[in-house]
């Protein structure tokens, strides 16, 4: 192997042509100028949607409050109810007429 790499750096010729080589560079820098370029634009001056955030005088929806434990109900173990009562309770009503 090692033969090999020492024929290869020996040669005289280039095992890739110069044009090409030039021809991959340009290609190569030119997308890496373009995202150069576009990190060092500015921000948008105006925003994007709505207000701006940060004018404290912007107008902005209340806030409502809602308690996170308001209708919490607690489901500690009970004595069993009967079952046929509670089928009826969740039982369909009858239509009318039936």
């Amino acid at each position: 192997m090692s033969a090999h790499i020492r024929a290869f750096c020996a040669a005289d010729e280039p095992a890739v042509p110069r044009q090409l080589q030039i021809r991959f560079g340009v290609r190569a820098a030119v997308p890496l100028l373009a995202l150069l370029l576009a990190g060092c634009t500015d921000a948008p001056r105006l925003p994007v949607a709505g207000p701006d955030p940060s004018d404290p005088g912007a107008r902005a929806p209340r806030v409502g409050y809602r308690s996170t434990i308001g209708s919490y109900k607690s489901q500690r173990p009970v004595e069993p109810a009967p079952w046929g009562e509670q089928n009826e309770r969740v039982a369909p009503r009858p239509k009318s007429g039936q």
